[in-house]
């Protein structure tokens, strides 16, 4: 839920007619007081996983925003960890939020590093991709990772067709896409087309061995399936 703190209505309209990078830039200050912050509900599960699994040395976070997946890092990782992002603005806040971290200024599409970590996560950044640029995407990780290092995230199951939830985004795209047929610059932010099945195929081609990782206290969908998994590719030598 949005707080009195939060943006109000015209900012938030603002926002969603700007580009992406000027939207977040606007919306940076307050961001944090939005819905749209990974909760601490998720990061908790996804830190003790990645404990299970480690320890990690240097470790990135992609498209951080303000910088909550850098306190996953944090706890995961016994050397440097890295934000990086394409808003100024909401690397303010990660910079101010977690002072010990490096944040960085650069478009996912072209990271500006060689192969020098040991993991990569990301929360809530991948609405932002269009399918097509999911093998760029992947392959500029896999280009940061050392042979076996892992690029961890969390992927929550899809709703129920038919269920408020499934309504709820097939709207939230929907409106999206007539707002990008009508309005200059595009938003891009889709959250229905990054699917598990294409997930999985693109990070092989681009050279991970992938498994998944249930998320437990996340709970569990009626048919006994897990809510929630972290998907954990490993980078090929």
């Amino acid at each position: 839920m949005f707080t009195p703190q939060g943006p109000t209505l015209r900012e938030l309209a603002v926002q969603a007619l700007s580009s992406v990078e000027r939207g977040y830039d606007l919306l940076a200050p307050k961001f944090d007081r939005t819905p749209f912050r990974t909760p601490d509900l998720l990061l908790g599960p996804v830190t003790r996983a990645l404990r299970d699994l480690g320890p990690y040395g240097t470790g990135l976070d992609l498209c951080c925003g303000t910088g909550a997946g850098l306190g996953v890092l944090r706890e995961v990782c016994t050397g440097r960890s890295v934000g990086v992002d394409f808003s100024a603005g909401m690397l303010r806040v990660a910079r101010a939020a977690e002072p010990a971290a490096s944040c960085v200024r650069a478009d996912a599409l072209a990271l500006p590093f060689g192969p020098v970590f040991d993991l990569v996560v990301s929360f809530g950044a991948f609405g932002h991709f269009v399918p097509g640029q999911y093998p760029d995407l992947f392959t500029q990780v896999r280009q940061v990772l050392r042979p076996g290092g892992q690029f961890a995230f969390p992927l929550p199951a899809p709703p129920r067709p038919g269920s408020r939830g499934y309504w709820a985004m097939l709207g939230f795209d929907g409106a999206m896409r007539l707002r990008n047929a009508v309005w200059r610059p595009p938003f891009v932010m889709y959250y229905r087309p990054f699917r598990l099945g294409d997930v999985r195929r693109e990070l092989a081609r681009a050279g991970f061995d992938v498994a998944l990782r249930p998320l437990p206290e996340l709970g569990e969908r009626p048919d006994g399936s897990p809510r929630c998994r972290l998907v954990v590719a490993t980078r090929r030598s």
